[in-house]
Protein backbone atom coordinates (compact mmCIF):
# COMPACT_ATOMS: atom_id res chain seq x y z
CA UNK A 1 0.00 0.00 0.00
CA UNK A 2 1.28 3.62 -1.12
CA UNK A 3 1.73 6.38 1.45
CA UNK A 4 -1.08 8.17 -0.78
CA UNK A 5 -3.39 5.83 -0.11
CA UNK A 6 -6.30 6.05 2.28
CA UNK A 7 -6.13 2.92 4.80
CA UNK A 8 -9.12 1.25 6.84
CA UNK A 9 -9.42 -0.39 9.72
CA UNK A 10 -13.06 -1.75 10.04
CA UNK A 11 -13.61 -2.69 13.85
CA UNK A 12 -9.99 -2.00 15.31
CA UNK A 13 -9.67 -3.97 18.44
CA UNK A 14 -10.53 -1.86 21.85
CA UNK A 15 -6.77 -2.58 23.01
CA UNK A 16 -5.16 -1.32 19.68
CA UNK A 17 -7.75 1.78 20.35
CA UNK A 18 -5.80 2.27 23.54
CA UNK A 19 -2.58 2.24 22.54
CA UNK A 20 -3.30 4.80 19.74
CA UNK A 21 -4.41 7.10 23.00
CA UNK A 22 -7.75 7.36 20.38
CA UNK A 23 -10.32 8.42 23.00
CA UNK A 24 -8.29 11.42 24.14
CA UNK A 25 -8.07 12.87 20.33
CA UNK A 26 -10.42 15.72 19.51
CA UNK A 27 -13.78 15.08 18.30
CA UNK A 28 -15.25 16.37 15.01
CA UNK A 29 -18.87 16.38 14.23
CA UNK A 30 -20.77 17.25 10.97
CA UNK A 31 -24.08 17.14 10.14
CA UNK A 32 -25.13 15.96 6.34
CA UNK A 33 -23.17 17.56 3.69
CA UNK A 34 -20.98 17.68 0.31
CA UNK A 35 -17.72 19.49 0.45
CA UNK A 36 -14.11 19.65 -0.83
CA UNK A 37 -11.35 19.43 1.49
CA UNK A 38 -7.51 18.42 0.98
CA UNK A 39 -5.43 17.36 3.47
CA UNK A 40 -1.99 19.35 4.79
CA UNK A 41 -1.07 16.88 7.01
CA UNK A 42 -2.15 12.73 7.44
CA UNK A 43 -4.69 12.68 9.40
CA UNK A 44 -6.01 9.22 11.67
CA UNK A 45 -9.43 9.09 12.84
CA UNK A 46 -11.79 6.96 14.48
CA UNK A 47 -15.70 6.80 13.48
CA UNK A 48 -17.74 7.05 16.26
CA UNK A 49 -21.34 7.77 14.24
CA UNK A 50 -22.36 8.67 11.17
CA UNK A 51 -21.37 7.27 7.23
CA UNK A 52 -19.83 9.34 4.39
CA UNK A 53 -18.09 8.85 1.35
CA UNK A 54 -14.41 10.25 0.46
CA UNK A 55 -13.71 10.30 -3.63
CA UNK A 56 -10.23 11.46 -3.55
CA UNK A 57 -9.17 13.38 -6.43
CA UNK A 58 -9.00 10.55 -9.72
CA UNK A 59 -9.88 7.90 -7.37
CA UNK A 60 -13.12 5.94 -7.15
CA UNK A 61 -15.37 6.98 -4.07
CA UNK A 62 -14.67 5.02 -0.51
CA UNK A 63 -17.15 4.70 1.93
CA UNK A 64 -16.68 4.45 5.60
CA UNK A 65 -19.28 4.33 8.80
CA UNK A 66 -19.24 3.63 12.62
CA UNK A 67 -16.42 1.79 13.98
CA UNK A 68 -14.00 2.18 10.87
CA UNK A 69 -10.05 3.82 12.05
CA UNK A 70 -9.15 5.57 8.48
CA UNK A 71 -6.06 6.72 7.77
CA UNK A 72 -6.35 9.80 5.37
CA UNK A 73 -2.84 10.90 3.35
CA UNK A 74 -0.89 14.12 3.26
CA UNK A 75 -1.53 16.51 0.44
CA UNK A 76 -5.00 13.95 -0.41
CA UNK A 77 -7.57 16.26 -2.71
CA UNK A 78 -11.25 14.80 -1.84
CA UNK A 79 -15.03 15.50 -1.88
CA UNK A 80 -16.23 14.55 1.10
CA UNK A 81 -20.69 13.60 1.15
CA UNK A 82 -21.91 13.03 4.29
CA UNK A 83 -24.28 10.72 4.26
CA UNK A 84 -25.29 10.97 7.81
CA UNK A 85 -24.28 12.95 10.77
CA UNK A 86 -20.19 12.49 11.50
CA UNK A 87 -18.65 12.37 14.69
CA UNK A 88 -15.19 11.07 15.30
CA UNK A 89 -12.21 11.05 17.18
CA UNK A 90 -8.95 13.02 14.90
CA UNK A 91 -5.45 13.30 15.27
CA UNK A 92 -3.17 15.23 12.57
CA UNK A 93 0.50 14.10 12.11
Amino acid sequence: MSDNEIRLERNPSPPKLEVLGVYDWPIWRKEASTFEWTYADRETCYILKGRFRVTPEGGEPQEFRRGDLITFPAGMKCVWEILEDVEKHYDFG
